[in-house]
């Protein structure tokens, strides 16, 4: 039987496979797919200065609030190039949701998240 929690590990694990698809139907260049799509971990550079500041700055980069905002920069100003970062920050988070790594709380571990404690 499926769990809510295996529900959501797959809805994303899908999700980031979508992506991927669609990033290579667009004719991008795959290997700057792989190139970039761990780009967003260089948030947790942030827990160098503290677990608060560590927790603000991951959830940052690993929000779908601003790739989103890049996809629609790229609707308004037809530069391909945010709509191909758009797609790899979004994939990439999908990748992390995927395997349970998702925001961080401020007041705990860097293993403790809304989707579940690793």
């Amino acid at each position: 039987m499926m769990t809510n929690k295996k529900i959501v590990h797959v809805e994303y694990a899908i999700a980031f496979a979508f992506l991927i698809f669609i990033y290579m139907s667009l004719d991008f260049p795959i290997w700057l797919f792989f190139v970039l799509l761990f780009v967003p971990d260089l948030t947790m550079l942030g827990y160098a200065m503290g677990k608060k500041v560590g927790a603000i700055v991951y959830n940052l980069g690993h929000t779908f609030i601003f790739p989103l905002l890049l996809a629609l920069g790229y609707l308004y100003f037809k530069n391909e190039y945010l709509l191909l970062v758009s797609i790899i920050w979004i994939a990439h988070i999908c990748m992390d949701r995927a395997i349970g790594a998702g925001l961080k709380y401020q007041d705990s571990s860097f293993t403790n998240t809304h989707i579940q404690r690793l």
